[in-house]
């Protein structure tokens, strides 16, 4: 098999420092004014001498050093645009500096979603000056894309914080499948939007879900097994040689006559990983219909139950906790969203099946 599973004693344990718990809770539904930088109608002004260190590089390497919060192909924009002087003459990205140059700074922030404001409720659970957080419901695309015009998570931010049309893709770092449900960042400005794509990259968004599988898990482990594109049907993913390594972390939280009530821990986020990885151990979760099988009825169960099973209409799988490091001061945050009640109605169901047939 492609898949290695290691035993995982110490799922769940935090890094050292200091986190801050919160628990997911509908903010205000308020429109936010546009902040100091990132507002699709404000205007960025740096200033800044360059360093001696810096001698003999490339103007936007240099800059991109000088301005971590700024991506270096951004700041290449600005220096083609003629937003960037040195010494008060404009210049170009491959020109070398010396140390000791003043660069100045003035670019306007251009509206970079294609997409349109919609009046779409969502839950936004926690928001400052560089973060949002919302607690998706099933059955709402994160972004536009084919056969998906509008009616997106992405429509409704940019409607609810007008200041995102400034960020790539609306602040939307990461996304959830459209039946996934639960927690999910969105950037508020340019700063936020670096810090957070490079903290993915580097593994430091801790994403935890709850999930119900078919079958019965002996423990907990990690399924470390490559994902790629499946050869046959484009639209799905699979485990495969070639594929992008990926690893989920799982432990076991309630077991019931023919499932399993597990918590997964995402070490990478390759597309569909934790539906994937579950359907390639041979436990697909519960309502998943690319992934999974025929459902898995325990003997006499009641009419409810069957149904339930038989009619789960989503992969039952929740976002559930959420942790970062905030952009700005660095301080380590987590949130967490209880799982919604269709969800919880299965878990309820599959518990009584349990406590009422005991084997």
């Amino acid at each position: 098999m492609i898949h290695s599973l290691r035993q995982n004693p110490v799922f769940g344990a935090r890094r050292a420092g200091c986190t801050r718990f919160v628990t997911a809770s509908p903010c205000n539904n308020r429109r936010s004014s546009l902040g100091e930088t990132g507002g699709m109608n404000e205007k960025l002004k740096l200033d800044a001498v360059v360093p001696p260190d810096l001698a003999g590089i490339r103007l936007d390497r240099a800059l991109a050093r000088m301005f971590p919060d700024y991506s270096r192909s951004r700041i290449q924009v600005w220096i083609r645009d003629g937003a960037v002087t040195v010494d008060g003459n404009p210049t170009r990205p491959r020109d070398p500096v010396a140390g000791g140059e003043h660069i100045r700074v003035d670019a306007a922030f251009k509206i970079l979603s294609e997409a349109q404001p919609q009046d779409i409720a969502i839950e936004v659970v926690h928001e400052d000056d560089s973060l949002i957080v919302v607690n998706k419901p099933a059955g709402l695309v994160v972004h536009p894309g084919a056969g998906q015009p509008d009616g997106t998570l992405q429509n409704a931010l940019l409607h609810r914080f007008g200041e995102l049309a400034g960020v790539p893709r609306a602040g939307i770092v990461h996304r959830l499948d459209k039946n996934t449900s639960g927690l999910l960042v969105v950037a508020r400005t340019l700063q936020a939007h670096n810090a957070l794509t490079a903290a993915l990259k580097q593994r430091g968004v801790g994403r935890q879900y709850d999930a119900v599988c078919h079958g019965i898990l002996s423990g907990g482990g990690t399924i470390d097994a490559p994902v790629g594109r499946h050869s046959a049907d484009r639209k799905k993913m699979t485990v495969r040689d070639g594929g992008r390594p990926a690893a989920t972390h799982y432990e076991v939280i309630s077991r019931f006559r023919a499932h399993t009530h597990l918590r997964a821990r995402l070490e990478t986020g390759r597309t569909h990983q934790i539906r994937v990885h579950f359907s390639h151990l041979g436990h697909p979760l519960v309502g998943d219909r690319t992934y999974g099988a025929r459902p898995r009825i325990p003997k006499r169960a009641s009419d409810e139950t069957v149904k339930l099973l038989q009619t789960f209409p989503r992969q039952a799988l929740h976002a559930s906790t959420l942790s970062l490091n905030h952009p700005v001061t660095g301080e380590r945050l987590q949130w967490h969203a209880p799982v919604p009640d269709d969800l919880a109605k299965l878990i309820s169901a599959l518990q009584n099946d349990r406590d009422e047939h005991g084997d």
